[in-house]
């Protein structure tokens, strides 16, 4: 079964944060382990669109996570915490947030973007060209790189596509190349 059909019969064909039966879209709650149901949410297309474009939320339709931070499906709970962190300047979403309880590794999990940090101690990954780089981006290797722990050297103009970011060090960046997972240092990168 598919996983957008199993969202739509856990959601009842419902956005899982604000409730619109329009326009619904699978939303991947980032970073990823395994995938599947645990870290994804059915939403509507302003959902989805607010979500992954900060500064373009509307502050009024947040305010369905009065109900949906109560959700039992811990993806929807993360990312009710992640929206009330980045509102929560307006007061309501601060109120609610301190309401809010998720368990230590929930928390983790909703805190591993960087959401609900002060701007100055966020971990920001920037290419080699001072662009920011965010995760599932694609990125050009500028010049050759040995792998470590390999006889492998990955070439200078290599895409490697779907980053993943190290949310402990602002200079590490993991990608796959030639069908191998490695760790490429974000100064000899450039983002596509």
């Amino acid at each position: 079964m598919s996983i957008e059909r199993e969202l739509n019969k856990r959601s009842g064909s419902k956005c899982e944060l604000c409730g619109s039966t329009e326009n619904l879209k699978v939303y991947e709650v980032l970073p990823t382990k395994k995938g599947g149901l645990d870290e994804a949410v059915m939403t509507c297309a302003t959902c989805k669109d607010q979500i992954e474009n900060p500064g373009n939320e509307d502050l009024n339709h947040w305010r369905c996570l009065n109900d949906s931070m109560w959700n039992e499906n811990s993806a929807v709970q993360v990312v009710a915490w992640r929206m009330l962190s980045r509102l929560r300047g307006a007061g309501w979403p601060k109120e609610l947030l301190d309401m809010m309880y998720l368990d230590e590794d929930l928390l983790a999990y909703a805190q591993a973007t960087g959401e609900g940090e002060d701007d100055e101690n966020k971990i920001i990954h920037r290419d080699s060209n001072g662009v920011i780089l965010e995760h599932g981006d694609s990125v050009v290797l500028i010049k050759d790189l040995k792998v470590k722990g390999s006889s492998m050297v990955a070439k200078q103009g290599t895409a490697v596509r779907n980053i993943r970011l190290d949310h402990e060090n602002a200079e590490y960046i993991e990608g796959k190349v030639d069908g191998q997972t490695i760790v490429i240092i974000t100064q000899y990168v450039k983002k596509t």
